[in-house]
């Protein structure tokens, strides 16, 4: 995967064929009409999403973004699709990181919902993406039990990615989930065997934590938009420290994700320039 390159203008041309700006939720992300995941996303049976190199990326930097779409986040993949990622993969690629490799997951609750987990794959190409990212579904669950599962992205990427970033060159990617809850405590393998069909043992989150930053510098955006949600964050702060990114505005999500990421890796590569590549003109819309 990821072998493919991101156009923002052939995103734009398509974006408006297939209506994304004028286009009801609903009617872009048809898999919530059949109120079931994808099957192309059902991480039952899965071994490993990987992220590897290519002639087109040879230095592949894997980014993992985990969104939460239960129901008070599920506006945001809307956004990401209308406008947010090409704003984030523009400003990633025209802030120096030429070779980002994007994977979504759909995150709900192991303790209540039908699909707590959704698994797209690593990808590079606006096309590809979009596809992804559409395959999604907004379950807009979730419960009255003070939490959501952000610890399933930290189980995956620790126990069911492989990237040539780390392999390689023993480079973390990156890891971003977003959302408004506590992260829930437990993991059993009860769940784990329902969601990926093996697992024998019960995890805390503490211990899913640590075994993902082995691979990613993981961090967590919290999205401030209620009462509820500054309460949590003080237990996101708690846990992950200056990796806990407080913002008040959902917009601002990819705008928080490019920073970051050209923060971590502008420097690492010497290859082509964006400006030898004709990205300087890239106009974000």
């Amino acid at each position: 995967m990821g072998s493919t390159r991101y156009d923002m203008d052939a995103r734009f041309d398509r974006a408006k064929k297939a209506g994304y700006a004028s286009k009801s939720a609903s009617e872009i992300f048809t898999q919530n009409a059949k109120r079931k995941a994808h099957e192309s996303m059902n991480p039952h049976g899965i071994s490993f999403r990987e992220s590897r190199d290519s002639a087109v990326h040879p230095n592949s930097v894997p980014i993992i973004l985990g969104l939460d779409v239960t129901g008070s986040m599920g506006h945001i993949p809307y956004d990401l699709i209308q406008e947010g990622l090409p704003k984030l993969m523009g400003g990633i690629i025209q802030g120096g990181v030429l070779d980002p490799a994007l994977l979504f997951l759909g995150i709900g609750d192991h303790e209540c919902d039908g699909y707590p987990l959704q698994v797209g794959q690593f990808e590079s190409g606006d096309e590809e993406l979009d596809i992804w990212l559409t395959r999604t579904y907004i379950e807009s669950g979730g419960g009255g039990n003070a939490g959501e599962s952000y610890l399933l992205a930290w189980y995956f990427a620790a126990f069911h990615t492989r990237t040539d970033a780390f392999e390689k060159r023993n480079q973390k990617g990156l890891l971003f989930t977003v959302g408004d809850e506590p992260c829930l405590k437990t993991l059993p393998a009860s769940a784990i065997r329902e969601l990926m069909g093996t697992g024998q043992q019960t995890f805390r989150h503490t211990e899913l934590l640590a075994e993902a930053q082995k691979k990613y510098e993981v961090f967590h955006i919290s999205v401030l938009h209620s009462g509820q949600a500054v309460n949590a964050d003080k237990g996101w702060k708690d846990l992950l420290g200056q990796n806990c990114l407080s913002i008040e505005d959902y917009k601002d999500v990819p705008k928080v994700i490019k920073e970051v990421v050209c923060n971590r890796f502008k420097d690492s590569f010497t290859r082509t320039t964006e400006s030898n590549l004709g990205l300087d003109n890239i106009q974000m819309y």
